[in-house]
């Protein structure tokens, strides 16, 4: 991560200092990749259209260093990708984005007040120079209550940052979207269609950040907090078709701050509907490319209303297919990778073998095929949008991730994602390749001559069984202790009773599917057992008979295995949808946001370091 955002800056830095001497006189070029700070000289009663910030005709822009300019009309300052508008007249700090077609509105930030409307006061010039403008607005609001905001836009960055003056908690993002993603770095995405939510205010958890879906398309609205235990309220008006989210207040917390970028590219992000009938067929997405190479997510709707999030492969010139993992190598399942690969056959626990649903091929067309089998069934919206940077990703592209690793800053960029629990865990060898290693060796009747190899065999059986069990242990004591934990509350919180047990049916699938296979997986004991008896009574038997001990073996080995790795998976999807629904819940009913956050924070220390069969990434 450090090597990549050296990279970045050192590029950055030479591109400015090459542009410095052509663009240092250029007040008014529109691809100067300085802050500039400008006073419109009049004031504007309503947001200003992008083409006049586009061409600043009339503008006067303030000499670099001046910092007790008096506004004659709004200030405007911006650098080549964003821009800022403060209207005397305005109530909020108008962000546009720089599009192909010329600064596009996209949202207005001011003060959280309790959902007061404000009207902005007086500005002060914090910092004006060629690298960073810095204004501080005041705001009133409407019973009279005084408020500030800073903020900060810096070169080369594409986010604006903001702070809170004195008595601001909050930041109100206004920007109208049907769509509001919540990413999830360790199981899926929460996505808020407007259409589906009847209420008019709603909180989610706070997971440092929040994306909303502008446009046809052409933007992504993303905000950023620092404190990840603000929960974000969000505010929702119309009907039908025509229900929107309007407007999302992020806490500014001790004393962090909250950052707020537009990434703007047509088709930086897209939607298709899915029906239930599309299951199993390829379907092309004619009417989209991806606009760079990335790491790109479709977020599929289930038949249930909950998200299943997958990334999409990519297709080489030699027409095989290739993923990324989350830190841009090649993404490993167990021993096999999908580098290369030249079919999107896909085995996971739970699933079974079934061809990889979301692709592009090697002219960045996309497409889909949706699951087909009555463990998954999407229907609704999928949406898709850049998550991460891949190796071909374009200096001057960006992401989901790039973002968060620019504003909090590698280390706690790292520790939002989790660097160390996102790897998956492998540990000796699995039981079917147990069984194609040793049954040929006996039926070549070579069990003396590759004792080494049969011994070694035995041991790392032996590992992968109890790597795997201990896991599914480690699942049915989360279980376990949740359930504790939920009947806890329900004594001293009867009000949310409902809430509770909705949660305790959803952990109690754990102990359910525990139940069916406990027979067939048996115990570590039981396996440790069947193999000192293979150890002791077969490594030098040459009976007639070795063979067919030895198949007998190797099945009994390959039954606890599959058993294992099937449960496994199914821990996992049921901590998984544990965890959406939790924060589902909250969404609802604010009543029960203490109780679902402490689930979504013992489900995401469960799903840490996941073994390969669980599938974590698919």
């Amino acid at each position: 991560m450090k090597s990549y955002r050296t990279i970045r800056n050192c590029f950055m830095a030479l591109f400015f200092c090459g542009m410095l001497a052509s663009q240092v006189y250029a007040q008014d070029n529109d691809s100067s990749p300085f802050t500039i700070l400008y006073d419109t000289r009049t004031l504007s009663t309503k947001p200003l259209p992008g083409s006049l910030i586009d061409q600043k005709t009339g503008w006067t822009m303030i000499s670099e260093d001046v910092v007790d300019h008096a506004f004659q009309g709004d200030a405007v300052f911006m650098n080549d990708r964003l821009a800022v508008v403060l209207r005397s007249k305005g109530s909020g700090a108008e962000l546009y984005s720089k599009s192909p077609d010329g600064f596009m509105a996209r949202a207005s930030l001011a003060p959280g007040v309790g959902g007061e409307s404000m009207q902005q006061g007086a500005i002060k010039i914090l910092e004006n120079n060629l690298n960073t403008v810095s204004l501080e607005a005041a705001f009133q609001s409407s019973n009279n209550q005084l408020r500030s905001l800073r903020f900060t836009l810096n070169v080369g960055q594409v986010y604006v940052n903001t702070q809170p003056g004195e008595g601001v908690k909050t930041l109100r993002v206004t920007s109208s979207s049907r769509f509001a993603v919540l990413p999830d770095f360790f199981a899926d995405d929460i996505v808020i269609d407007a259409r589906q939510i009847p209420v008019k205010n709603v909180e989610l958890p706070g997971e440092n950040f929040m994306m909303q879906m502008l446009g046809n398309g052409d933007a992504i609205l993303l905000t950023i907090c620092s404190q990840r235990d603000q929960d974000v309220s969000v505010s929702l008006s119309g009907d039908g078709d025509g229900r929107m989210i309007t407007d999302s207040e992020f806490g500014f917390g001790g004393e962090g701050g909250v950052w707020v970028t537009v990434l703007d590219e047509p088709g930086i992000w897209h939607q298709r509907e899915i029906a239930k009938d599309d299951a199993g067929k390829i379907i092309p997405l004619d009417d989209w490319k991806i606009p760079f190479p990335g790491q790109w997510r479709v977020d599929w709707t289930l038949a249930n209303r909950l998200i299943d999030s997958w990334e999409m492969l990519s297709q080489l010139e030699d027409g095989s297919y290739y993923k990324d993992d989350w830190f841009n190598n090649p993404a490993s399942f167990g021993q096999s990778d999908w580098l290369r690969t030249k079919t999107r056959d896909r085995w996971t626990t739970v699933l079974g073998i079934f061809p990889y649903p979301c692709w592009t091929d090697n002219r960045n067309r996309g497409y889909l095929q949706p699951l087909k089998g009555k463990e998954v069934q999407f229907a609704g919206p999928a949406i898709f949008y850049p998550l991460n940077r891949v190796k071909a990703t374009p200096l001057n592209q960006f992401a989901l991730v790039d973002i968060v690793r620019e504003t909090l800053g590698v280390g706690p960029c790292q520790y939002i994602l989790d660097v160390e629990g996102q790897h998956t865990s492998y540990k000796g060898r699995p039981t079917c390749a147990t069984r194609d290693l040793l049954n040929p060796i006996y039926e070549q009747k070579q069990q003396k001559q590759k004792r080494t190899v049969v011994e070694k065999g035995l041991d790392d059986v032996f590992a992968f069984i109890s790597h795997i069990r201990r896991r599914i242990d480690d699942y049915v004591t989360f279980g376990h202790e949740t359930i504790a934990y939920l009947q806890e509350q329900k004594k001293d919180h009867p009000q949310s009773i409902a809430f509770f047990e909705e949660m305790e049916t959803l952990i109690e699938d754990i102990d359910r599917s525990f139940e069916q296979r406990k027979d067939k997986i048996h115990s570590i004991a039981y396996a440790n057992d069947l193999i000192k008896n293979f150890r002791k009574t077969m490594v030098d038997y040459e009976g007639e008979d070795a063979l067919a001990k030895c198949k007998k073996f190797t099945a009994a080995l390959v039954d606890i295995g599959g058993n294992q790795d099937e449960l496994v998976g199914e821990c996992r999807v049921a901590v998984k949808l544990l965890r959406q629904h939790a924060a589902l819940a909250m969404a609802v009913n604010p009543d029960v946001a203490p109780y679902a956050k402490e689930i979504r924070r013992r489900t995401q220390e469960m799903l840490r370091n996941p073994t390969s069969y669980e599938a974590p990434r698919h």
